[in-house]
């Protein structure tokens, strides 16, 4: 299968989409926008998987499974447990695929400004002391950094498969922009 970029269009039939990306990538931002221009039922990932104290909520694959047995969504992809269900599940992967310095850019200045103004973030949780980077190898800053690469290739594998979802790759935020602006508000228009 191809990779499509930012001027390809959508099929008329697209309802079920995956964003894909690095931590901090802009995954949740970009399904945002994908839900208000094409009307689709959504839901933050991180918002079923994180109970308190960061813990695993014990519903998270029955709360996916729910959600996405539905015939029109977008959601983020990932978290290991449900991901080749997502997969199964999905006609669209659009995929983030930004340079490091991007990723690693956003991800900092978006753990700052939570860490600092004490933001909640799912189910009463909050972002731990900036000193944790040094001692927790799954901070969010450590992690984006470790997992980049393997991000990469798991789009890529996607991209490959004869029977997979259709791959979007948007490489930094003016093709996502060049995106929204073209193939998805034109598949918005055409539904009208």
């Amino acid at each position: 299968m191809a990779i499509r970029g930012p001027g390809d269009p959508l099929a008329p039939t697209t309802a079920r989409l995956l964003v894909a990306g690095g931590s901090g990538a802009g995954k949740s931002t970009l399904r945002q926008v994908i839900s208000d221009v094409l009307v689709l039922p959504t839901v933050e990932m991180d918002s079923l998987f994180h109970g308190p104290g960061w813990t695993q909520r014990p519903s998270f694959v029955a709360d996916v499974e729910r959600f996405t047995a539905g015939p029109r969504w977008v959601i983020e992809w990932q978290y290991t447990t449900v991901r080749a269900m997502l997969l199964k599940r999905a006609d669209t992967l659009v995929w983030l695929d930004h340079s490091r310095a991007t990723v690693m850019g956003r991800v900092v200045r978006r753990t700052l400004h939570r860490r600092l103004r004490r933001l909640e973030l799912w189910n009463g949780n909050r972002e731990p002391p900036l000193s944790t980077i040094f001692t927790d190898p799954e901070h969010i800053i450590r992690w984006s950094w470790t997992t980049f690469r393997s991000e990469q290739r798991r789009a890529l594998a996607v991209a490959v498969q004869p029977d997979g979802p259709v791959v979007v790759r948007l490489r930094g935020q003016s093709e996502v922009d060049a995106w929204v602006r073209g193939p998805l508000r034109a598949l918005a228009e055409e539904r009208g």
